[in-house]
């Protein structure tokens, strides 16, 4: 698929894909057709076995001031009702995802945000959920991801406020793992990326969905879930080249089987 609304898609020799949202003089909004590509895409990317992670992005000096705001007025409840399905495709999608952060992420842009397994932020990012300004609530996973993430008391200040967050509390708040100078951003972004890409892209994605399954399972449940996926891996070639190259003091080779 090609021709995307508002959004690119590039792939390099590494196995990364980068996703950047382009709307120049809009601050990159995400149109409601946009976020239905966007879900396409990150589906597409979890299936292709060349692609090792992703970056999500903005083009320029900013992610994303939000959406498209008067489209809202022309969708119907029911097409609103699975914008958080669309914007929860990072958080589906198997392989690790990063979200590079510059300058605004508001509305569906910090919703998308939250979605991604990473978030690195420049000095300059402000968060934001202001949508209660607009006489509406965070309706794609902004209001159920955030209170997970930084509590209920913190969220409702966040969420009820419509609050701009800088770069320093979103650090202490955990919101992003780490924060550097913007022209810092690619490499710090490169150096997890070189991270990741060393690891088991097996045991990647197995940790990955055991954790998020963490948000909605009781400990009894998730201590099996875990202990299945565990023995799971006990069997892959993957684990059994991690053993040999410790033992033998060496780099592994992991080949994703």
């Amino acid at each position: 698929m090609t021709g995307y609304d508002g959004f690119r898609v590039e792939r390099d020799e590494r196995g990364v894909a980068t996703v950047t949202l382009d709307v120049p003089g809009k601050l990159n909004r995400v149109s409601m057709r946009a976020r239905s590509e966007l879900a396409a895409v990150f589906e597409e990317l979890g299936a292709d076995g060349a692609i090792r992670a992703v970056v999500l992005t903005g083009a320029g000096e900013t992610f994303t001031a939000g959406g498209d705001i008067p489209a809202f007025l022309q969708a119907s409840p029911e097409e609103l009702s699975r914008l958080a399905w669309n914007v929860a495709a990072p958080e589906r999608c198997p392989k690790p995802v990063v979200a590079k952060l510059r300058g605004y992420a508001f509305g569906v842009g910090l919703e998308l945000a939250l979605a991604c397994d990473f978030r690195i932020a420049g000095d300059d990012v402000e968060l934001a959920l202001p949508e209660v300004r607009l006489g509406m609530i965070p309706g794609s996973g902004g209001t159920q991801r955030l209170v997970r993430l930084i509590g209920l008391g913190r969220a409702k200040d966040v969420v009820m406020r419509g609050r701009r967050i800088e770069a320093d509390e979103a650090l202490r708040l955990g919101l992003v793992s780490e924060v550097t100078a913007p022209e810092e951003l690619d490499g710090a972004v490169d150096r997890l990326l070189d991270e990741l890409l060393a690891l088991s892209p097996l045991a990647l994605a197995v940790a990955k969905r055991v954790l998020d399954e963490a948000y909605e399972t009781p400990l009894s449940a998730g201590l099996q879930l875990e202990g299945l996926a565990y023995g799971f891996l006990r069997t892959t070639e993957d684990f059994r080249e991690g053993v040999e190259a410790f033992v033998e003091r060496r780099p592994p080779r992991f080949r994703g089987r």
